[in-house]
């Protein structure tokens, strides 16, 4: 991810005056769309929390964000941004729930300025419209490291492996086909969508998968991941870096696994 000027900003969630939304040069925030995202000034009091339902039935993936295995389901929204407050704005949710022998993820997102040039899984995913989960799938990251699954706006993906100190590795294409994916969009998506455009995405990661590289905490009542969820567009005409639980760090970078929020699993 590029690096980007730091901006402090105080946001509500909605419309603000001037100012109330300067940079740290005293100029008014861009104009733009609904204010979604604020800046987070420092570490939140209270760590983000997110509880995550088992669920039953081996559900279908196919991208459908009405249907009835996810009706009931909490999303979490991202509301924090990295870097200089961006323009574009998307409304970004998630889902999470698990079951025996996975974990299932599902994205909305309204966006626009969408593009998708990556067509195969290990590029760099994060330069397209894209959506991010780091996860620690036990104990706490800074002693266990994270994974961190990487996907664009047509289903490819970069998986990467932090688990080990100073032993960074990732996913093979083969190992990374093996999460079932379903996505609203088909790629390749060379020239941007500038139009308002809301896409999903649905995944089902093997628990088996995370084994091959790291010590897993199977989902269950009690147990607790620490994660976070990412929404970027690097190279678009309208780049942004939002998270879910708020990153108070000067530059974009989602690779901080002090700023993780808890999964709990009901």
């Amino acid at each position: 991810m590029q690096n980007f000027l730091f901006s402090i900003v105080a946001l509500a969630a909605v419309s603000f005056s001037p100012s109330e939304a300067n940079d740290k040069s005293g100029q008014p925030s861009p104009p733009g769309e609904t204010k979604r995202v604020r800046w987070a000034s420092e570490p939140p009091a209270r760590q983000k929390k997110y509880r995550a339902p088992r669920i039953k039935g081996n559900p279908i993936i196919d991208a459908d964000w009405e249907k009835a295995v996810w009706r009931d389901v909490t999303p979490v929204t991202l509301e924090y941004y990295m870097g200089s407050e961006p323009t574009h704005q998307p409304k970004v949710q998630a889902k999470v729930a698990y079951d025996d022998d996975a974990l299932y993820l599902i994205w909305k997102v309204n966006d626009k300025n969408v593009l998708a040039k990556r067509t195969q899984h290990t590029q760099d995913v994060y330069r397209d419209s894209c959506v991010e989960f780091f996860f620690t799938p036990c104990g706490e990251p800074k002693e266990r490291g994270f994974f961190n699954l990487e996907t664009n706006c047509v289903g490819v993906k970069l998986f990467g492996v932090h688990v080990t100190p100073g032993d960074d590795e990732a996913f093979t294409v083969e190992e990374i086909s093996s999460l079932v994916t379903s996505s609203s969009l088909k790629g390749p998506i060379d020239t941007e969508i500038s139009d308002a455009t809301t896409w999903t995405l649905e995944y089902r990661i093997p628990l088996s998968l995370l084994e091959k590289f790291a010590k897993v905490e199977r989902p269950g009542p009690g147990v607790t991941w620490r994660g976070n969820f990412y929404k970027c567009a690097d190279e678009t005409s309208q780049p942004h870096w939002l998270t879910w639980s708020p990153v108070s760090n000067a530059e974009p970078s989602f690779h901080l696994p002090e700023y993780f929020g808890v999964i709990d699993f009901e």
